[in-house]
């Protein structure tokens, strides 16, 4: 590689990187928009997928996305207990455990 084209590169990674991090949207953010879409409060939301996004594999997320379409039956904000039960209706214990916690730390 010549130094003239090393250089081009050097200057086009900035926007590379740019376009690199719009392009993925982070687990964090897409379950915050997950949770509210469920029912759950925009601040509510925020706080627990802070705490959640971290503690949770990418699988046990997916199968929290299946919550999002629960909003669209029933229509209305969804009590934080309401949505406890249908995270417990998934049947994964550290799903229920880590979305419990989250929960109880972010209403107090």
């Amino acid at each position: 590689m010549t130094a003239i084209a090393f250089h081009r590169l050097l200057a086009a990674a900035p926007a590379f990187l740019l376009v690199a991090s719009c392009a993925s949207i982070s687990p964090e953010s897409k379950l915050r928009a997950g949770l509210i879409e469920a029912g759950l409060s925009p601040r509510m939301a925020g706080c627990m997928a802070t705490d959640m996004a971290d503690r949770l594999g990418l699988m046990q997320l997916r199968r929290l996305q299946s919550l999002a379409s629960l909003r669209k039956s029933h229509m209305g904000d969804m009590t934080l207990d309401r949505f406890l039960y249908k995270v417990r209706a998934l049947e994964d214990p550290e799903i229920f455990l880590v979305s419990s916690k989250a929960a109880i730390r972010c209403a107090i």
